[in-house]
């Protein structure tokens, strides 16, 4: 284990130095209005809400299949996450904007954060109140209607960023994150299936 999270923690360092070199090979770093922060911090808050889902539903099944998931989930958007605050502190930019989330899209004036939903596919804090609620299957189930909805919602802005955003390392991490959630949909497609269930 120990192994692992040094592994994780040496790439990390890796991408945020290739951030900074970025910055460094003349060009000036991204402006507070830009994609690549605006990325940077809507993202950051999106992965937040997932690791909260991740850890509740850990706490609320046995089944190993999903504990597995949810802690994959949890480690890689909690890694990610520490990266997109990273780059912003790198890039001396605020971690908050007075512009609402996805502003940088085009999109601000689409979420209203209803039930604290602050950008597509989140969840509301009725649905969380109500995952904490939920033992085996129904919480299996619901967890997995949830972040199936919050992997659609990350994949629609990381799009974007591969669109919009001008640093290259984090356009590749944009990419990657677009593969990677639509791997783990089809995945919880299944295991919603399999448990009688649809997304």
């Amino acid at each position: 284990m120990a192994v692992a999270v040094a592994g994780v923690l040496v790439a990390a360092g890796a991408v945020t130095y290739s951030v900074a070199e970025d910055g460094a090979a003349g060009a000036a770093p991204p402006a507070a209005d830009s994609a690549d922060a605006g990325f940077a911090r809507d993202m950051a808050v999106h992965h937040q809400q997932a690791v909260e889902m991740s850890y509740i539903v850990r706490d609320r099944t046995a089944d190993e299949d999903v504990r597995r998931l949810a802690y994959d989930i949890a480690q890689t958007q909690a890694n990610q996450r520490g990266m997109l605050l990273g780059w912003l502190d790198l890039w001396g930019l605020p971690k908050v904007s007075s512009d609402g989330p996805m502003s940088w899209m085009g999109m601000g004036k689409m979420t209203d954060g209803e039930d604290g939903a602050l950008m597509p596919g989140m969840a509301t804090d009725t649905e969380l109140k109500k995952l904490g609620t939920l033992d085996g299957r129904q919480a299996e189930v619901l967890y997995l209607q949830l972040m199936t909805d919050h992997h659609k919602g990350g994949i629609h802005m990381a799009e974007g960023c591969v669109a919009k955003c001008a640093v290259g390392v984090e356009k590749r991490l944009a990419q990657g994150m677009v593969e990677a959630q639509q791997s783990e949909i089809d995945l919880m497609t299944d295991m919603l299936k399999a448990r009688g269930a649809k997304p």
